[in-house]
């Protein structure tokens, strides 16, 4: 017979087959009945730190009936219910290939209520191992940390989502050890390939303005693509960035909402920039201030101007491969050296704080090296006077010293 225990501290029986078994009320279905939580020992003993154990992870908890869903049936409802709705159509179509390829052939088939952070855990170490579906020449089966922590923010959100939705009392991809990521050091054009990109440009006029904005603005990608005449006020001279293009799932682009909140921001342009946009305004033929070339009624598309950078670099001289978000580096890291400061440049990238930005597209160049050197040389000089440097000091005092 049931031996009751006192309120909140769950029911203990012994079974049939001699082992103890404790359950708690840790929910309740859509018509009433409870919903039980089960765990079972040898013995008595052995049993209560286990029940006390789940009294602890399920306190202020109240489960609905779909707790013993699988993930793979979570994960098809939170892609369809929750994440759709809010995240873009390129996000989603990534989002789902993780599903389909890493999680759902290993922990699919595992009840939401039972997965523990040990499963996950090892989930992405397997990954790390033997993750890839086709091997890699170079890496083999090894998927890349990258990928992992990105799985892993999928996960996570899904997961903190099952919470919300009171399928599960916790989310046990919390406090997880992720793979880290090897950060390479992010290229910039230097001053003399700076110097060489921009004669490039000058041949055609169409590129030469689209990359001379991107260089004095550090605009990303898809939100250069996605400017307007209407975000343009000529008079002032700043350009309002409000939208960004991105990639649709069947393909081609379509105009969005910006990375972050903070991406929607006013920058006032340096008097140049304003004059090369007042000169293409005068010509404008459409809406878009980098119409395509060939449809003047759509904007020019980041692909497009992808493989014209890349052109653009051949020409230049520049063999070594720099992507878009190169050019963005190049902007950020020389406007900082050049004394702007990190919170105007961290409203003018659109980052939501200013650590961000010096922690991400800040780099130190050969030629700031340079140009740090020669800045300490003379002011030390300034100090010390040419003739007589404060090395030679030392050296002069270690000879009076030993004669």
């Amino acid at each position: 017979m049931a031996k009751r225990r006192p309120s909140g501290d769950g029911m203990v029986r012994k079974r049939e087959d001699g082992r103890w078994e404790g359950r708690i009320v840790v929910g309740h279905k859509e018509d009433g009945d409870p919903i039980f939580q089960y765990v079972l020992a040898p013995t008595q003993k052995a049993l209560l730190p286990k029940l006390h154990q789940n009294i602890e992870t399920f306190r202020d908890v109240e489960l609905c009936g779909d707790n013993r869903m699988t993930l793979a049936q979570w994960l098809d409802r939170w892609l369809d219910e929750y994440a759709a709705p809010r995240l873009r159509e390129s996000t989603m179509s990534g989002y789902r290939m993780y599903t389909e390829q890493y999680i759902k052939p290993r922990l699919g088939s595992k009840k939401m209520n039972s997965i523990t952070a040990v499963d996950i855990q090892r989930m992405y170490t397997k990954l790390m191992k033997e993750g890839r579906v086709r091997e890699h020449p170079e890496h083999g089966r090894a998927l890349s940390a990258s990928t992992v922590r990105r799985i892993h923010t999928m996960l996570h959100r899904a997961l903190e989502d099952a919470v919300k939705a009171h399928i599960i009392p916790r989310n046990p991809a919390k406090g997880l050890t992720l793979p880290k990521v090897d950060d390479p050091t992010k290229r910039v054009l230097t001053d003399r390939e700076l110097d060489k990109f921009m004669e490039a440009i000058q041949a055609d006029p169409f590129w030469r303005d689209f990359f001379y904005t991107e260089l004095t603005t550090g605009l990303r990608r898809g939100e250069i693509c996605a400017l307007q005449w209407q975000d343009f006020d000529s008079q002032v001279g700043t350009l309002q960035v409000s939208r960004t293009l991105h990639k649709k799932a069947g393909g081609g682009f379509e105009a969005g909402e910006t990375k972050t909140g903070k991406g929607k921001r006013k920058i006032l342009l340096p008097q140049s920039t304003a004059d090369v946009l007042r000169k293409r305004q005068r010509k404008a033929l459409g809406e878009w201030i980098f119409s395509d070339l060939l449809r003047p009624e759509r904007p020019i598309s980041p692909d497009a101007a992808y493989r014209r950078l890349k052109s653009l670099l051949r020409e230049a001289g520049i063999t070594e491969s720099i992507p878009f978000h190169g050019l963005r580096h190049t902007f950020a890291t020389h406007a900082l050296a050049s004394g702007v400061d990190a919170k105007t440049l961290s409203g003018i990238l659109g980052h939501t704080d200013a650590a961000f930005t010096l922690n991400t597209y800040t780099h130190v160049t050969d030629d700031m090296q340079r140009q740090a050197s020669v800045i300490v040389g003379n002011f030390m000089e300034d100090i010390f006077g040419k003739e007589l440097k404060p090395w030679q000091n030392a050296e002069n005092g270690a000879k009076e010293a030993s004669t």
